[in-house]
């Protein structure tokens, strides 16, 4: 099976001690957001744990302790945008994060990480030409590092809209006019450039519209084939694999304006303050009246063939 540690909160930035114990004692409890009485308990074996998806905004936490997943098939998505501290207020320079995508390029290889550059929004400060600028910037210092730019527009989810009002949809003609330049860019130093959740608008130019974490991605990372449960998208726009997140919602301390898996500041220290590095659960831990039931686990790889097998993929 695949699981996930990023659509809800960033453990690598926050949590990676955590993380390491979690590896560690095998196992995970995950409370369920919209039923807080039901807890999941994840096995974390390598032997039904085929790969471990990220998505962090900084790598750099976990650098040290790479070690601890030498055994598993992994995925990282790191994000790396040009927004200063005014959007992003605990987001750290983003010569570090790039120069922490390189180390962690090194450790895993260019095909088991992708950049994020997402999402997009137009502002008085941040018009199309300084996205265009640090798009190329951004994508030269990762030349050969990746092979893969993910890009997205702003959704105006409510969360976002409350925590940035200000913000705008980015209309029609400037979605084409930047996701040309970016995928141009992107081919000149060596990546694909997969939109997520955007439709195949920008396919005319050569991206990649067929989604941004899907199975044919995870098969490549572990260079074999896998045989994976029928899955229901989250959003008909959305043609990634998605599941078994080990996260929490407003957990996540980079409190980026835009953001549509915290509520509001408040909630999150609170839910940071309850953090644990020794619990089995991110935030807090076992209640009584708690309900505990085990995952349904089981490898996906196809014992039967290999990517070797398959000639052209």
């Amino acid at each position: 099976m695949i699981i996930n540690t990023g659509q809800r909160t960033d453990i690598p930035a926050f949590y990676s001690e955590w993380f390491a114990n979690r590896l560690k004692a095998g196992f995970v409890l995950v409370r369920n957001p919209y039923n807080p009485i039901s807890v999941t308990r994840y096995r974390l074996s390598p032997d039904v744990v085929d790969l471990i998806g990220f998505c962090t905004k900084n790598p750099a936490p976990m650098l040290p302790k790479m070690d601890l997943l030498r055994d598993y098939g992994q995925y990282w998505y790191v994000t790396i945008t040009p927004y200063g501290k005014e959007i992003e207020p605990r987001v750290p320079d983003k010569r570090e994060v790039l120069e922490s995508f390189r180390q962690l390029s090194e450790i895993v290889g260019p095909e088991r990480i992708g950049w994020r550059y997402d999402p997009v929004f137009i502002s008085d400060a941040y018009p199309a030409e300084r996205h265009i600028r640090a798009f190329e910037y951004m994508a030269k210092a990762l030349e050969g590092y990746t092979h893969t730019a993910v890009i997205s527009f702003v959704d105006l989810y409510e969360k976002t809209k409350r925590n940035f009002p200000e913000v705008r949809p980015v209309d029609p003609e400037q979605r084409l006019l930047l996701g040309k330049a970016f995928t141009e860019t992107g081919r000149q130093y060596g990546m694909t450039i997969r939109p997520c959740g955007e439709g195949d608008e920008l396919a005319q130019f050569g991206a990649d519209c067929g989604g941004c974490m899907t199975v044919a991605m995870y098969e490549q990372a572990l260079g074999r084939r896998l045989k994976v449960p029928k899955f229901v998208p989250a959003r008909k726009e959305c043609a990634c694999y998605l599941g078994g997140d080990i996260g929490a919602y407003n957990t996540c301390g980079h409190l980026c304006r835009y953001c549509y898996a915290n509520y509001d500041a408040e909630t999150v220290r609170r839910n940071m303050a309850a953090h644990d590095p020794q619990s089995p659960m991110l935030t807090g831990h076992l209640m009584p009246g708690d309900q505990v039931h085990e995952a349904r686990q089981e490898s996906w790889i196809d014992p039967q063939i290999s990517m070797d097998d398959m000639p052209g993929l």
